[in-house]
């Protein structure tokens, strides 16, 4: 394709998908303003989950579809970097959510050192290209123990297949997050039920389900992850979370790009005047009560929207990678640095400023 020509490509559909969890793109989606923005240039904007082929809605974990954008988890994009995918990192941010180890009250595990034998869930997806949920889970508890000089040897794992798919549901939202309410819902299910059964005595979980879970286990929080000293402990799946672009969008059409991430940075700078309404927001993408999002997602959500690409975020993201390189979950090792491009997002700030300019003459 010749440099004119790819000046010139207008892709037909520019594709959206973000996980379950509070963010920027949420909001611009929600609020339309994507699609406003490329409106006028005849570039339909959908999402994958609006899509009925499910290889479409697949591209959610291995990022095959083109001219797509992500934000969402970070273990999908490593692994579809890992595999090879045309994907770039356009911006990072730091999720502070639910993240802990729980026991239930009668149980003899009351510290992290009480793991020390003891059995530890370890849910696995079978049918998932990606098997995030196991990923996580291995990550948050052996980031646990470290600190108490425990190790993964120091430990009971116990295996639990799980043979529903995220993606098995039929596609039900022109707009809403991959994940509907009912996989949310289920999405604990397999170690749950274990401890109930004591065939385990604990168990990772992170998200917006966790304090609903916690609750109603009556359970006992044998490690808050999310308010660790050191926030090293917190890194796992959404932390960093990532926003991801198509390479080859991002070499074609660049002003494209910038002109998505716009709306990004817009809706950012939005949630924090209008926190109520956010929350509402927040609470549909994520399939909770808004009784339930202070505690899922501490006071610093508001600060943590905006993408970016600072050195602490781009350290989270190199930490998660090498972890899942160590324990298996990647074929092949890439450079992060090398991953990343941030030309992207300074040209989506460049293009505010000026519009803001322009607005204002």
């Amino acid at each position: 394709m010749t440099e004119k020509a790819i000046a010139n490509r207008k892709p037909e559909t520019l594709w959206y998908t973000r996980c379950p969890v509070p963010t920027a793109s949420g909001i611009a989606i929600q609020h339309g303003w994507i699609e406003e923005e490329f409106a006028a240039d005849g570039i339909r904007v959908a999402s994958l989950r609006a899509s009925p082929d499910r290889a479409v809605r697949e591209s959610h974990f291995d990022h095959s579809k083109e001219d797509s954008f992500r934000q969402g988890g970070n273990a999908p994009p490593i692994w579809a970097r890992s595999e090879g995918r045309d994907i770039k990192v356009v911006g990072l941010t730091w999720l502070p959510q639910y993240q802990s180890i729980l026991s239930l009250k009668n149980s003899k595990v009351k510290t992290v050192k009480d793991l020390r034998g003891r059995r530890i869930a370890l849910p696995r997806r079978v049918n998932d290209q990606m098997d995030f949920w196991a990923a996580s889970a291995k990550q948050g508890i052996l980031q646990a123990l470290a600190p108490e000089g425990l190790g993964e040897k120091d430990v009971t794992w116990v295996d639990l297949p799980v043979h529903q798919t995220y993606i098995a549901d039929p596609a039900a939202s022109s707009s809403g997050a991959l994940f509907g309410a009912r996989q949310r819902a289920q999405s604990a299910s397999a170690e749950t039920f274990a401890l109930i059964r004591g065939e385990v005595d604990a168990i990772y979980h992170y998200g917006a389900s966790g304090p609903a879970l916690e609750a109603f286990l009556d359970a006992h929080v044998v490690l808050d992850l999310n308010h660790h000293p050191d926030q090293e402990v917190a890194i796992n799946n959404g932390t960093p979370n990532v926003l991801t672009v198509s390479g080859a969008l991002l070499r074609e059409r660049p002003d494209l790009v910038a002109r998505y991430l716009s709306q990004v940075i817009r809706a950012a700078h939005w949630a924090r005047t209008h926190r109520q309404e956010a929350d509402i927001i927040f609470a549909r993408e994520v399939s909770a009560v808004e009784e339930w999002l202070p505690e899922a997602f501490d006071a610093t959500l508001y600060e943590n929207l905006l993408p970016s690409l600072s050195d602490r975020l781009v350290h989270a993201l190199e930490v998660r990678k090498n972890f899942l390189f160590k324990h298996g979950y990647l074929k092949k090792d890439f450079s992060v640095a090398e991953w990343i491009d941030p030309k992207p997002l300074a040209a989506a700030h460049e293009l505010l400023k000026s519009r803001a300019v322009l607005k204002a003459a």
